[in-house]
C-alpha cells in the first residue's frame, strides 16, 4: 500500500468519526453551554480549568487556549502538576473539564476527589460511558466510539481529533453565546498576522484633516499642487464631510493628460462615485474590496460613518501594514 493511499485512509477514518461525533452531539452539549455562560455572567471570576493525560492532555491544552481566545477564561492544569499542589489553583467558582478517551486515568483520580470533595462542576470528554470519569462527572459528554486511524487501534488518532473538534464546538458555542465582535476577539490577538487582519480601517486610514479636498469649483491646476503636497495619490472634491462630490486619482491624471488639463474644471476630471467602506469594517475586508473588485485598479477607499466622509484608507497602507 502506497505512503498517499494510507495517508488518504488516515484522514478518511478521522472525517468518518468526526461525522459520527456530528450526530452523537446531545442535550448535554447545550447543558455545558449554559453552565459556563451561567459562570461567566456570575461575576465571580470563574474559569474553565482543562485537563487530561497523555494526548488527551496536548489536546486540552489547545482547547483551554481556544476557550481562552475567544473570550471564555481557561487554564490547562497538568493532572500530575495538579497532584502536587496545583490543585490550589482551582477554585470552587470554577469548572473543571476533564478529558478521557477511556475515563480511566489513574492520574486523574486526585482531581476528580478534589472536584467531588468541593463541590466544583465537572464537565467530562470520554468514551466510555460505563467509566469512572463518567460516572463521577456533573456533565458528560460522550463521544461515539470510533476506529482509531492507527492501523493497531492503538495510537490515539480519531479520538483525539474528534475530541479538539467538540473543543472547537464549545468554544464557538460560548462565542457565539456572548456575541463576541472582531473588535473583542482582536483584543485578545494583538499580536502577529491575526491582530494585523483584524485592524479597524480606521486604524490605517488617512483622517479626513489631512486628506486633500478640494472645492467642485476648483480648476485642476489645484488639485496637481495638492496631490503634490499630500503625496496620497488621490483628492477628494467635496464641499464638506457630508457633501462628496468625486475623487481624482494618479491614475486619472494619466488618462486625462492633455495640455489643456491645468484649465479643465475638476469636475470634468472627477470620478463621481467614489469606492467606499464603512468606518467599522476591518482594514481585511477594505484590501478585499481594492484587490477583488473584477475589472477595476482601485488603491483608495473612502471611509464613511453613514454619509460622513472621516478619511481615505490606501492599498499602499494596508501593504505597508503586513496584510496581504
Amino acid at each position: 500500500m502506497s505512503d498517499i493511499t494510507i495517508a488518504q485512509q488516515t484522514i478518511q477514518t478521522e472525517i468518518d468519526g468526526l461525522i459520527t461525533l456530528k450526530s452523537a452531539i446531545d442535550e448535554n452539549f447545550t447543558k455545558v453551554i449554559e453552565t459556563i455562560a451561567a459562570m461567566k455572567s456570575a461575576g465571580k471570576n470563574g474559569r474553565v480549568i482543562v485537563t487530561g493525560m497523555g494526548k488527551s492532555g496536548h489536546i486540552g491544552s489547545k482547547i483551554a487556549a481556544t476557550l481562552a481566545s475567544t473570550g471564555t477564561p481557561a487554564y490547562f492544569v497538568h493532572p500530575g502538576e495538579a497532584s502536587h499542589g496545583d490543585l490550589g489553583m482551582v477554585t470552587q467558582h470554577d469548572i473543571v473539564l476533564m478529558i478521557s478517551n477511556s475515563g480511566e486515568a489513574q492520574e486523574l483520580s486526585d482531581f476528580i476527589h478534589y472536584t467531588r470533595r468541593y463541590g466544583i462542576t465537572l464537565i467530562s470528554i470520554s468514551s466510555n460511558a460505563g467509566s469512572t470519569l463518567v460516572q463521577h462527572s456533573d456533565i458528560p459528554l460522550i463521544m461515539p466510539k470510533s476506529p482509531e486511524a492507527c492501523p493497531n487501534g492503538l495510537a490515539p488518532t480519531t479520538s483525539t481529533t474528534m475530541t479538539l473538534a467538540l473543543g472547537d464546538a464549545l468554544a464557538i458555542a460560548l462565542l457565539n453565546r456572548m456575541k463576541l465582535s472582531p473588535d473583542d476577539f482582536r483584543a485578545f490577538h494583538p499580536g502577529g498576522k491575526l491582530g494585523q487582519q483584524l485592524q479597524p480601517v480606521t486604524a490605517l486610514m488617512i483622517p479626513y484633516a489631512d486628506m486633500a479636498i478640494i472645492s467642485p469649483g476648483a480648476k485642476m491646476d489645484t488639485v496637481i499642487l495638492a496631490l503634490t503636497q499630500k503625496n496620497l495619490g488621490a483628492a477628494i472634491i467635496a464641499n464638506s464631510p457630508t457633501d462628496i462630490k468625486g475623487i481624482i486619482t494618479d491614475g486619472d491624471l494619466k488618462r486625462h493628460m492633455s495640455p489643456d488639463l491645468m484649465s479643465k474644471p475638476v469636475t470634468a476630471i472627477m470620478s463621481t462615485a467614489p469606492k467606499s467602506i464603512a468606518a467599522n469594517a476591518l482594514a481585511v475586508q477594505a484590501l478585499n474590496v481594492m484587490t477583488k473588485t473584477p475589472n477595476q485598479y482601485i488603491t483608495s477607499l473612502l471611509v464613511m460613518d453613514k454619509d460622513t466622509l472621516l478619511g481615505m484608507i490606501r492599498l499602499q497602507d494596508c501593504l505597508q501594514a503586513g496584510l496581504t
